[in-house]
């Protein structure tokens, strides 16, 4: 098939004009694109700017999102920049080179995988971490780190395959930050835990509390984009789906979904900052970077809430600057500072730990990852078997 037969091959009606540009061709065109389920649906206007020398670079280049709105691929206030909806994989990773409003979201956290990569291959490499139960918290820890950013910067990636591939790569996004949150209490349990709260009841249960709230985490955030999987969608059916019906209650969903383990996760600290008074509070000089960190944390968060600043301009924002990146931009610094503590407080109080703090075992460091991890996965496979297989297709088939 020819690259014109290729580009043609998916438009419909009678609506198709070619508008004469200097040097490209601009197609205004009716699309035919696949719902979350793969089903066709309704032919949605889309705008193309296609060099005339070149029109397989089409896959690669932006589209308007004027007549997007009710597709999954539109983001408030952003209008402008979004890529080819039906893109293959390789369209995908040469998208990464050229700019779109997905281009800095990829890079800004694609890059600091590698700053974490190499503070945990560090470690390795200088600590006994293998025969010493102290530095394992540590090790999950960082190693959450590197698998948050990098499973994020490929979901952006690949996003614009489908609309089911987008669903299924950002299920593994949500999957990953519940790793990080776990990843992150284990961290806290072991080496930041003011000493008043040191083998308390509050301590004991702290880490298996995070494991479950790592699981709701998971299924609530994937919930805020399909809703229950095989009831409310599957290969056949595609109704009530939050994120498109209600999406206000989908994005309060996702928010509680992240907002809750991370406030959990974070009780220790906040009881070391604000509220312990007198001895046993862990006064050093690793709380000031906890404030960055909290600081940086409440700023994310806000700035995935509002969508500011392109709610406030909309169209003015779309390549660079726009809320999800500055998101973006924000959680990488915050995660650094909270590194940077959790090491501080790893070495400053080594050897008052190895006295008073409960043993470090398996089960609720490397263990309780491994839990988190086989979780996760299992919701994301859940939720994503609606997408390729239906309990009534079999059915189907015979009366056809």
């Amino acid at each position: 098939m020819d690259q014109a037969s290729r580009l043609m091959r998916d438009v419909h009606g009678q609506d198709n004009k070619l508008i004469g540009w200097p040097g490209q061709t601009k197609l205004r065109t009716l699309i035919t694109l696949e719902d979350i389920s793969g089903r066709k649906v309704k032919p949605q206007l889309l705008r193309f700017s296609i060099p005339r020398d070149n029109l397989e670079f089409y896959k690669t280049k932006c589209c308007q999102a004027d007549r997007m709105s009710g597709l999954v691929f539109h983001e408030d206030s952003i209008l402008d920049g979004y890529r080819h909806p039906q893109s293959s994989a390789f369209s995908c990773i040469l998208s990464v080179f050229q700019l779109t409003n997905e281009t800095l979201n990829i890079w800004t956290h694609f890059l600091p995988t590698w700053y974490f990569l190499w503070k945990l291959i560090a470690y390795v490499y200088t600590l006994d971490v293998f025969t010493e139960p102290y530095l394992w918290p540590l090790i999950v820890y960082l190693v959450s780190c590197c698998i948050y950013p990098f499973t994020s910067s490929c979901a952006h990636t690949f996003s614009s395959m489908s609309p089911r591939a987008r669903h299924i790569c950002f299920f593994f996004d949500y999957g990953a930050l519940s790793l990080y949150s776990l990843g992150s209490a284990i961290a806290y349990s072991t080496y930041s835990v003011p000493d008043k709260l040191v083998s308390s009841m509050f301590h004991s249960c702290y880490v298996p509390i995070a494991v479950c709230n790592t699981v709701v985490c998971t299924g609530l955030s994937c919930y805020s984009r399909l809703g229950l999987p095989f009831l409310k969608y599957n290969p056949e059916i595609n109704k009530r789906i939050p994120e498109i019906e209600r999406p206000r209650f989908s994005k309060v969903l996702r928010v509680l979904a992240f907002a809750f383990p991370y406030l959990f996760d974070n009780i220790p600290i906040f009881y070391r900052i604000f509220l312990c008074s007198g001895e046993g509070c862990t006064n050093n000089e690793t709380n000031a970077l906890h404030y960055q960190h909290i600081m940086l944390a409440f700023l994310t968060a806000f700035l995935f809430v509002t969508h500011l600043p392109e709610r406030l301009a909309p169209g003015c924002f779309d390549y660079v600057g726009h809320s999800h990146q500055l998101f973006h931009m924000c959680a990488v610094i915050g995660t650094h500072f909270q590194m940077e503590a959790v090491i501080m407080d790893m070495n400053l109080r080594h050897t008052w730990l190895m006295s008073n703090a409960p043993p470090v075992t398996f089960a609720w460091t490397i263990g309780a990852a491994l839990v988190c991890i086989t979780l996760s996965l299992l919701l994301i496979l859940i939720f994503s078997l609606p997408h390729f297989w239906s309990p009534f297709s079999s059915k189907n088939d015979k009366t056809t």
